[in-house]
């Protein structure tokens, strides 16, 4: 959520893009991550999504700096944490492997590339997911990775 006070802010733009759907198990890691960010304080807008397509490329216009968070499925042990800069390169489709998104976080950074919005600073954290029901609860290795997330994200934003 925005702080508000966006025409008087003095610096950088710095969003943080929490995509997931909070019903459907592991989807709901960037959610979890955007509330403990809030609680850490972080300087920044804390933006939770679905993952849109259009609603990520208007959130991504006009930041200086992005950084998203997002569960995946890539075949990786349940709770893995990584961590991609996509400002030099595309998000690699082959580690990232299938987005719980029609149109996934992959093809919606490469459109932003292409239209020129793509900050100059984009970092994306995945966590792999394993359960994605209707209904599920978050399993026991994504939630674990929440706090650590959170953690790393904040101290990347600061430097």
């Amino acid at each position: 959520m925005s702080t508000g006070a966006d025409s008087a802010r003095e610096g950088p733009r710095i969003i943080v893009l929490c995509i997931g759907n909070p019903d459907r198990g592991d989807d709901a890691v960037g959610r979890a991550v955007a509330r403990a960010l809030r609680a850490l304080l972080v300087d920044g807008e804390i933006i939770e999504e679905e993952g849109e397509a259009t609603r990520l490329l208007a959130r991504l216009d006009g930041a200086d700096a992005a950084y998203i968070v997002d569960a995946c499925v890539s075949g990786a042990e349940t709770g893995d944490i990584r961590r991609i800069d996509v400002s030099t390169g595309p998000l690699p489709r082959a580690a990232f492997g299938a987005s719980t998104h029609g149109f996934g976080l992959a093809e919606a950074l490469e459109l932003a590339r292409a239209l020129g919005v793509l900050p100059s600073r984009c970092i994306v954290y995945v966590i792999e997911g394993e359960t994605f029901d209707i209904g599920a609860s978050m399993s026991p290795a994504v939630a674990a990775a929440v706090a650590v997330v959170a953690d790393r994200l904040h101290k990347d934003m600061l430097g």
